[in-house]
């Protein structure tokens, strides 16, 4: 894949982005329609039933909807060949329903990583991992506890 054709690939990843960022969930569902294809694999599990680019506008709604002030702050980016890697930390203040959850006003920071596999300079693939541990803690869902974290001496692994 040449240099131009991947920087095209993480630019329209990054257009993505911004439109996730703006707020405005037509500006977003119109920007999945520009560089998403239809039928877009998604291997992230979704709380939604759609699949394909629908599956995509419609998780952007609910987070436009949830965190009106949504906002993705890509901190790391790598590309080769038809794949693009973002690194992102995510922040918003929950001001509507989310996955059943009513506003509570509580900020949310978290991080997510996103693959993105790139035919023909349309989103064909997507792979993601999104920090969902760190939004329920936040949201007050689950207690976030203090020393969480356990030792275990090799001898006992």
């Amino acid at each position: 894949m040449s240099t131009d054709q991947i920087a095209r690939n993480k630019a329209a990843f990054s257009r993505l982005h911004d439109a996730q960022s703006s707020g405005d969930v037509e500006v977003f569902r119109k920007m999945v329609d520009e560089v998403v294809e239809p039928d877009v694999l998604i291997r992230t599990p979704l709380p939604i039933e759609a699949t394909g680019a629908e599956a995509l506008k419609q998780v952007g709604a609910m987070l436009l909807r949830a965190f009106p002030d949504l906002h993705i702050e890509v901190e790391d980016v790598i590309a080769e060949g038809d794949k693009v890697v973002f690194r992102n930390t995510v922040t918003g203040t929950h001001q509507g329903e989310y996955m059943g959850v009513p506003p509570t006003g509580r900020s949310i920071t978290y991080r997510e990583i996103m693959i993105v596999r790139f035919t023909d300079g349309r989103i064909a693939e997507t792979w993601g991992i999104v920090d969902v541990l760190t939004q329920m803690k936040q949201l007050g869902l689950i207690p976030a506890q203090e020393g969480t974290f356990v030792a275990v001496p090799p001898s006992e692994v």
